[in-house]
């Protein structure tokens, strides 16, 4: 099997259990192909050479059974836009700090390899956000978290128009407006109030950023819907962030978000389960009366 092999830098006391786990997937005659730009950090980082293609472009993913990403949440947004439409599972190594999407632990490299090779696992498919309206920005205008319009400036509101299926939803003066997946409630949205949603659901949360405005409430609505948004501002430009990817929009830009035609998939190993994960990263029922 071809295993894609992505990441970004790692604190030191990493270092150990990635080896580990690139030695252990060569061991069980795993073929692998690593992103060029961690390949060589790769080298640096252990003064050896891999046994391994390099990756560099999306046209590279199409024959990999997996692409593994080791680092962060972050990480694992990065590689959303390296697996597109694939279908090309991803399996996240979590070096990074909360880890809710990359939710495997440094600790569990051997069973984790035993898992891939015998394919014991099962897919969470996660659903994106398309964005209409950015043509000659991105080429990739997708996101598995959440779309965000918010303040370039910080001391000035900006007022988002929303509609939702044509149908005109509300003004907010906010700092911004999240527009979020099941996937990415736990992250954004969450920190702004907005409701925990279990990935499956088919739904996306519509969330101010600190409104000027105490009766305005996160609204939760069907992924099927289509959501307009126009922002204003006293400043030229407003940012518009994909996940981790921000963009200068005009003042007064129009931007569609619909759900995409494609979902993508993320590895979960067995005993991994959603409520598990949030009671581990959130401590819940870390109470001394349990």
């Amino acid at each position: 099997m071809r295993i894609g092999v992505y990441g970004r830098e790692f604190d030191a006391k990493f270092a150990r259990p990635v080896k580990q786990l690139l030695d252990a997937l060569h061991k069980e005659d795993f073929s692998l192909v690593i992103h060029s730009d961690f390949c060589s950090y790769l080298k640096d980082q252990f003064d050896c050479a891999f046994h391994a293609s390099t990756l560099n472009t999306a046209e590279d993913v199409k024959d990999l059974d997996f692409l593994i990403s080791i680092g962060g949440d972050g990480t694992i947004l990065d590689t959303i836009a390296i697996v597109r439409d694939s279908n090309i599972p991803v399996l996240g190594i979590n070096t990074g700090r909360l880890g809710f999407l990359s939710n495997v632990a440094v600790e569990d490299i051997q069973n984790t390899v035993k898992c891939l090779k015998e394919r014991d696992f099962h897919l969470d498919s996660r659903s994106l956000i398309k964005v209409d309206g950015l043509e000659g920005i991105t080429d990739f205008p997708y996101a598995l978290n959440e779309v965000t319009i918010h303040k370039k400036d910080t001391s000035n509101m900006i007022t988002v128009r929303a509609w939702v299926d044509d149908v005109f939803m509300n003004s907010y003066w906010a700092d911004g407006l999240i527009v979020s997946t099941p996937t990415g409630s736990t992250a954004y949205n969450l920190s702004c109030g907005g409701p925990i949603v279990m990935p499956g659901s088919e739904n996306v949360v519509l969330t101010p950023i600190a409104p000027h405005n105490l009766n305005v409430r996160p609204v939760v609505i069907p992924s099927s819907c289509q959501v307009r948004l126009e922002a204003q501002t006293r400043d030229q430009d407003i940012l518009l962030t994909l996940d981790s990817r921000s963009f200068s929009i005009e003042n007064g830009a129009s931007v569609k978000l619909s759900r995409s035609s494609f979902k993508v998939d993320l590895i979960s190993l067995p005993g991994q389960e959603f409520f598990g994960t949030i009671r581990s990263k959130m401590m819940w029922g870390i109470d001394k009366r349990n």
